[in-house]
């Protein structure tokens, strides 16, 4: 769907929906609306008690006096009470209601923009930028007219913001990093092996970024033992991806952020029950974020260092398979008891996150994974799980979090915890019992960070099969990229 921005015009055809706020009246263009229809829109308004709150709408069809099709009231509230977010989710309203018709092409005016401290090319770009994240399907598998696109091929947003679209510009780079993860969760694991996620990411330096791939061999010579084991069971090789974007000034250190990537996770010999089995091609959603938002920050050309790490294994039941009760020994020369194989991206990102604190150094590490069922029994599917070592960082983490409607809620880290994961046998085990389970597997992740400031950000409950909202009608969701790229253009870009 192509989006352009302009000036109020009078010529509207296809759908036209124009927003108006709760207590304000039509505004002027409503009442221009109103005039060329002879008062039909002041009739629907009293015959349905229309009062323009947020989600309400009111739809007119073949209205009198226009060129357009449809005619689409769009409540958005007491707009002086409005965040940012509010207007990407006013977007995607939107959006969901103009898919409902045939039209092609669609028109949204927003006038009389809030007074209260927001800027208001911001607050059309983001309502723009909600259309267009309500606007991805994963549909390239459906065939006949389930797999056709959706009619709607351009919106124009008509504001008196002469700046909308310079503002949108980001924001619409930062929307293809989120689909781009989205697409990638959604893909089938037979599609997507590690092999398939890293060719993938390759694609990527057409964006600017620098992208490695190592393979096993190359990964046992560092010695990432512990990652390579979980892969064992699985007849497509592991990799271990590294995207670097340098935008910011030369020699500075990288902001560092590593994904799991676990393409399909059966459990591995402690085998995962049926029911719901086939959601587990999403337990790589860690890395499809990291890689959404390198692709973001590199084509948005940020003003900031980053690199992103991404372990891609699939864990499978084998001859050759890790058994509960091996030892493995960590990059970091830490050995792990693994006594359950089902906690396997744990071992995943100790590798990684090892990896990546010695080879660059980086300024801070943030770590996405779908690592714990804890997080979603504790949270549910509104937050992701924060833990850290840094207390500023996850301030920081949490205000973006309200910032973008990606929510996130700081969880402990204690030594008492970490007697749960100590082993008579190695110095760590994977798994700490039913107490305290995403707890305990932060404070396992701890273990390989060293003193770089540092945050785990456990998704398993909020990057796929979570409630759908105005911006997102697909399966998997891509949180975290809009999340972390606030996070980064606020506190770190410059």
């Amino acid at each position: 769907m192509k989006i352009t921005f302009s000036d109020i015009k009078g010529d509207w055809r296809g759908a036209l929906c124009l927003v108006v706020w709760q207590g304000e009246g039509l505004g002027a263009t409503g009442r221009r609306l109103d005039a060329l229809g002879d008062g039909q829109i002041s009739r629907a308004i009293e015959a349905s008690e229309f009062a323009a709150k947020k989600d309400a709408t009111i739809e007119i069809l073949a209205p009198r006096g226009l060129n357009a099709d449809r005619l689409i009231l769009a409540g958005g509230g007491k707009k002086d009470d409005l965040a940012i977010h509010d207007f990407e989710t006013l977007g995607g309203a939107i959006l969901g209601k103009l898919l409902t018709g045939r039209e092609k092409s669609a028109v949204v005016v927003i006038e009389d923009l809030p007074g209260n401290g927001l800027d208001p090319a911001a607050a059309v770009a983001h309502l723009a930028a909600g259309a267009k994240l309500r606007h991805y399907r994963f549909r390239k598998y459906l065939t006949g007219d389930k797999g056709k696109p959706a009619n709607l091929k351009t919106l124009s947003v008509q504001s008196p913001s002469t700046a909308a679209a310079r503002a949108f510009r980001p924001l619409d780079k930062v929307v293809d990093g989120v689909n781009l993860a989205r697409d990638l969760i959604n893909e089938p694991a037979n599609v997507l092996s590690p092999a398939e996620f890293a060719k993938r990411v390759r694609s990527l330096t057409k964006h600017g970024l620098s992208v490695q791939v190592l393979t096993e061999q190359q990964m046992e010579k560092l010695g990432m033992r512990a990652l390579l084991a979980v892969g064992l069971g699985s007849a497509n090789a592991s990799r271990l991806v590294v995207m670097q974007w340098r935008g910011g000034r030369k020699g500075a250190r990288p902001l560092a952020f590593v994904g799991k990537g676990v393409t399909f996770d059966t459990g591995g010999i402690s085998l995962k029950k049926a029911p719901n089995m086939d959601h587990m091609k999403a337990d790589m959603g860690g890395a499809a974020c990291v890689a959404g938002l390198m692709s973001a920050l590199a084509a948005r050309k940020a003003k900031v260092n980053a690199v992103g790490v991404v372990g891609l294994v699939e864990n499978m039941p084998d001859a050759a398979a890790q058994r509960p009760g091996d030892i493995v020994v960590s990059m970091s020369k830490q050995t792990v008891e693994v006594l359950n194989t089902d906690a396997e991206g744990r071992l995943v990102l100790a590798d990684a996150l090892w990896y990546t604190n010695d080879r660059f150094k980086p300024r801070l590490m943030i770590d996405l994974a779908t690592l714990t069922g804890a997080i979603i029994t504790a949270l549910g599917h509104h937050h992701a799980g924060l833990f850290s070592n840094d207390d500023d960082l996850a301030a920081q983490l949490a205000s973006a979090g309200l910032e973008t409607g990606e929510k996130v809620w700081r969880l402990p880290l204690a030594r008492e915890y970490d007697k749960l994961i100590d082993s008579k046998n190695a110095d760590m085990k994977n798994i700490g019992g039913a107490a305290a389970g995403s707890i305990t597997a932060a404070q396992f992740l701890q273990r390989f960070v060293g003193k770089t400031p540092w945050a785990h950000i456990d998704i398993a409950g909020t990057g796929f099969n979570s409630p759908q909202t105005a911006i997102n009608r697909s399966w998997a969701s891509g949180f975290g990229v809009r999340l972390l790229n606030a996070l980064i253009a606020r506190d770190y870009e410059g």
